[in-house]
């Protein structure tokens, strides 16, 4: 086993130790916690250790349950020549080793709950059991000690050692079914972990070999060939393919990959063979991100844990005194034997008041969110996104990368009388070559498009958010926003109806100067992405409203917002006013989303109450969001929204059963049925009862692996 594994509690996340055992807040069994590709899914010790003592125990039970039942509802069938005391005996040597060696993990685990006060559904079972149990002990050895109502003719007293076994070999049933249950909500991490490729061909000196995949270094060059899974990030450096990057997005799309593109390990080269630079290897790849954001997200907290937890702290003293209440009216005013009724129904609500379906039923739901969410792209850093998503009325969108493709083209070019048109665009393409502005590399993509040379650049130098100058072949070039080229004491009249046209369509332009002469203009325009009016059109259906927040001028992000329908828009807006923007909707009472894509969005990604990251964002962007967006699209959100909701939903129908299970069983079980019916719960039905509804919650949660987002 790996010596650097770290084990939590499902329920208390903030308890890590470095190998297998129990939770000392509620005893449930800790589980592995994984963190990047290269960990193998650990072997469940805990399920094992169960499985064994529940088998063994099963064993030893079954024939302890079947002579009790024949002995207490018919006697006839007992081989003659048996007394009750041989019986009894019988039944104490096979129950021992069920209660003894079976339960002896929850004696521990109660012992140590009372030791440090965390009273948990361990601290029931064992004071159920144990009072079982050795209340048999005595009665077999010690009748005497009893009053002649208690005992038989013969003298002896009857015995509970059944029970005792039955409920311990129940209690393992409803441990292993949990903790089977409980891997499968595991189920996404380990597909994810399934997917890295455990070996690539390295490319050396021009000798292809297999390697390791945790050998590969960054620079290495690679050969995927067709049908291949890619082994780490990194870019295209030769060849062209399509590949399946469904594993990441969601979408069973291929994308076409060529030269300098970026590939996505684990994902599949389909056609055509491939060579890449490694770029990013090991727990830095994406996969490698994924795996460790889905994992902490599984151990993370929704708020609504909180009532669950307030509920449980109270409720385990409070069934501890139900049950000494009950064992006092049992023993003062119930039938005879009054102390074999009293304790029967004391253990009864000891055991059935288990509050396991309460802690487990939001943490259970949120690990299966979490990982549902991970295999449809989208990535949940904290469970409490999942909570606050469900109230979101407002969603804030930037327009550029969120949108729109955020890839702008140039899709027109106008040069002033008594300027050469091809030399103004080879100008105007060496310069922005040395800008790193996002609409520089659509002029240059344009230029490339005409096979023009770049040509040297000297005393390049950039203004922020405004524009660029050099010099190129002694000429000054002066390229930016209107504002921009105005500043330089540069008239722009003579375009402005072309300009007009262009912001119309909802494009921008950009201004190009030779010698402090205006020369030309171009327009670009970002393609709005094909699943927006589909995303925004679902977005209404489900109650939100849109917000567009955008830095280009009002014309421009008014004519994209019309092809839209939305109709709320801030143009002009800065990166720090765009925080202003959600601060002001928030005070106004809505709750809101913000979805963007690059570093001028980190502050409002962070100043709203779900901050939405498109996946083909920045860095910095995907680290102030709560959520991520692989694919980068507004369907993601429409996803998000929807198993939000559905999750919430999960959660509330788990703890409505584990309350009303909780509220109706503790007085059942205590005989508030027993005057007007003559039915007293026996301590067996109520351990099958316990054990079941911790399973019932869980399969419940299960269902939202299969929920359609």
């Amino acid at each position: 086993m790996n010596t650097e594994s770290s084990y939590t509690c499902p329920m208390h996340p903030e308890v890590i130790q470095n190998k297998p055992g129990s939770c000392p807040k509620c005893g449930m069994a800790l589980e592995f916690m994984i963190s990047k590709t290269e960990e193998v899914v650990e072997k469940n010790y805990e399920l094992d250790y169960m499985s064994r003592r529940f088998w063994i125990s099963l064993f030893f039970s079954f024939p302890v349950f079947i002579v009790a039942m024949l002995n207490d509802l018919t006697p006839e069938y007992i081989p003659s020549g048996l007394s009750t005391l041989q019986i009894q005996w019988f039944l104490f040597l096979f129950s021992s080793p069920v209660v003894l060696w079976g339960g002896w993990p929850f004696f521990v685990r109660g012992y140590e709950s009372v030791k440090t006060w965390n009273l948990n559904m361990f601290t029931l079972i064992a004071i159920g059991v144990g009072s079982a149990y050795i209340y048999s002990l005595v009665a077999l050895f010690f009748p005497e000690f009893f009053p002649p109502l208690m005992q038989s003719e013969d003298g002896y007293v009857h015995v509970y050692f059944e029970a005792a076994a039955v409920i311990t070999t129940l209690v393992l049933l409803g441990q292993v079914l949990e903790l089977r249950a409980r891997s499968k909500t595991n189920t996404a991490i380990k597909i994810l972990l399934n997917l890295a490729p455990k070996k690539a061909h390295r490319v050396k000196d021009g000798v292809e070999e297999e390697v390791d995949i945790k050998h590969i270094k960054v620079g290495d060059i690679l050969s995927i060939k067709p049908g291949e899974k890619i082994p780490v990030d990194g870019v295209v450096s030769d060849g062209e393919s399509n590949v399946d990057e469904s594993m990441i997005t969601g979408e069973p799309i291929v994308i076409p990959k060529l030269k300098g593109d970026t590939l996505i390990g684990a994902t599949i080269n389909k056609n055509g063979t491939l060579k890449m630079r490694a770029e990013k290897i090991g727990s830095d790849t994406m996969l490698a991100q994924i795996v460790h954001m889905v994992s902490q997200a599984q151990l993370s907290r929704a708020p609504i844990q909180n009532l669950a937890d307030k509920v449980s702290s109270y409720f385990v003293p409070a069934v501890v005194i139900s049950a000494v209440l009950s064992f006092i009216v049992w023993y003062i005013f119930g039938p005879q034997p009054r102390l074999a009724y009293a304790i029967v129904s004391a253990v009864a609500v000891l055991i059935i008041a288990c509050p396991c379906a309460l802690g487990l039923a939001t943490p259970i739901s949120i690990m299966v969110a979490t990982g549902r969410a991970a295999l449809s792209g989208i990535l949940i850093k904290d469970a409490k996104n999942i909570e606050i998503m469900e109230k979101v009325n407002v969603l804030v969108v930037d327009k550029t990368g969120t949108l729109t493709e955020g890839r702008p083209r140039v899709t027109s070019f106008f040069t002033e009388e008594g300027f050469d048109k091809t030399e103004v665009l080879k100008y105007a393409a060496s310069l922005e070559l040395s800008s790193e502005h996002p609409l520089s590399e659509a002029v240059v993509s344009y230029a490339k498009e005409q096979d023009l040379n770049m040509l040297d650049v000297k005393n390049f130098r950039a203004v922020t958010g405004e524009g660029i100058v050099g010099e190129i072949e002694a000429k000054k070039i002066s390229i930016g926003s209107e504002n921009f080229l105005q500043s330089l004491g540069i008239s722009t009249v003579s375009v402005i109806e072309k300009a007009d046209e262009v912001r119309k369509r909802g494009g921008g332009v950009v201004y190009i100067a030779i010698d402090s002469k205006l020369s030309g203009i171009m327009g670009l325009e970002d393609p709005i992405k094909e699943t927006t009016k589909q995303a925004l059109k679902d977005l209404k259906t489900n109650g939100i409203k849109v917000v567009m927040l955008s830095g280009d001028n009002e014309t421009t992000a008014n004519a994209v917002a019309d092809k839209l329908g939305i109709d709320e828009v801030y143009a002009d807006v800065m990166p720090d006013a765009k925080a202003e923007v959600i601060t002001k909707l928030q005070k106004s009472g809505d709750v809101v989303a913000m979805a963007g894509d690059g570093i001028n969005d980190a502050p409002s990604l962070a100043q709203a109450d779900v901050g939405i990251a498109m996946g083909t964002g920045t860095d910095v962007a995907i680290e102030s969001a709560g959520i991520t967006l692989v694919k980068g699209d507004l369907l993601g959100i429409v996803k998000v929204l929807k198993l939000s909701r559905a999750t919430m939903k999960n959660i509330r129908q788990n703890l409505f059963f584990a309350f009303v299970y909780n509220s109706a069983g503790v007085p059942i079980a205590a005989g508030v049925l027993y005057p007007f019916f003559g039915i007293l719960l026996s301590p067996v039905i109520a351990a099958t009862a316990m054990s079941f509804s911790s399973v019932s919650v869980i399969v419940n949660a299960l269902r939202l692996k299969n929920i359609k987002t």
